[in-house]
């Protein structure tokens, strides 16, 4: 499998997309408020996401052709999206945001113990350490309170858990298709679902529902677009198992976002939470510098 030669980028940009998804769901919340529902914004920034792709593709002249091998991946993308959000979205009717949150961040650890027999990596103890930090401070800052659970919302929050983990390593593996046709192809792929699910519910409003929140909607949008550029962006340089523990840093933002933006009180236990996730990622990131100085010093030196 060909990888970019930039994984230091890679890493950025998870790092970046992360940071943008966990500052989306304040303003996804706030838009919630006003009565614009969740599926509803959903349909319309993949309908915005489109149109946006097309323009660019235009004004670059980039094609959105998919790479012919690549199809069956990018198909697999699509559907693995798909069912994250609604997997994660349904799971929160069901059982408390905070719980849907932890089984939700389970996706790092399928993604590190299933990395062996996907990507054929070592499981080293380094790495599962990491991944336990990691998955401890998550806990710790949207600190869940497990009681009165529904199996069915923790079999919706586990379900998007497990097609994340897909989608990361199907993602990783599409690294020929350009990124604007990743991005254009996967909404395609996402939006009759999407659609479905709004009408299934009952929730597939009217455009003007979004003008309810204008800058709460925009801003949920925004974060959305350039969080899953990024991602993808990201996941042509580096590994699955790389960008996973990257993502955890998605609800440190979210936590920290709320208590600048909704004024909303961050307790000891998620500030210690936070600092075990940082602390994961920068043990990540050292971790995978020397892994890649390790793969450098066994290419042998052309005559």
């Amino acid at each position: 499998m060909t990888r970019s030669s930039s994984p230091a980028n890679g890493l950025l940009f998870a790092l970046t997309s992360a940071g943008l998804y966990g500052f989306n769901i304040v303003y996804a919340r706030i838009a919630s408020f006003t009565g614009a529902s969740g599926s509803a914004i959903v349909v319309y920034r993949v309908l915005l996401m489109l149109v946006l792709v097309g323009l660019v593709a235009a004004i670059l002249r980039s094609s959105l052709a998919m790479e012919r091998e690549e199809r069956g991946k990018l198909l697999l993308v699509g559907v693995s999206s798909a069912l994250q959000g609604i997997g994660y979205l349904s799971s929160v009717a069901f059982i408390p945001v905070t719980v849907a949150a932890v089984v939700f961040y389970t996706y790092p650890i399928i993604i590190v113990l299933v990395s062996p027999f996907v990507e054929k990596t070592p499981l080293t103890q380094a790495l599962v350490a990491i991944v336990a930090v990691a998955t401890l401070g998550v806990c710790l800052v949207v600190g869940p309170a497990f009681s009165d659970l529904d199996w069915r919302g923790l079999a919706l929050a586990f379900g998007a858990s497990i097609a994340t983990a897909v989608q990361f390593f199907a993602a990783a593996r599409c690294t020929r298709t350009g990124v604007v046709a990743k991005v254009f192809w996967i909404q395609l792929i996402i939006l009759p679902t999407a659609i479905l699910v709004s009408l299934a519910t009952g929730q597939l409003a009217p455009p003007s529902i979004l003008a309810l929140a204008p800058f709460a909607v925009t801003m949920t949008i925004a974060g959305y677009v350039g969080g899953f550029v990024l991602q993808f962006l990201a996941l042509g340089r580096i590994s699955a198992v790389a960008a996973g523990i990257l993502y955890c840093a998605e609800p440190v933002v979210a936590a920290v976002s709320s208590a600048l933006i909704l004024n909303e009180t961050l307790a000891p236990l998620q500030i210690a939470g936070g600092a075990l996730v940082l602390a994961a990622i920068v043990a990540n990131v050292l971790l995978e510098q020397r892994r890649r100085l390790k793969d450098a010093a066994l290419v042998p030196i052309a005559d």
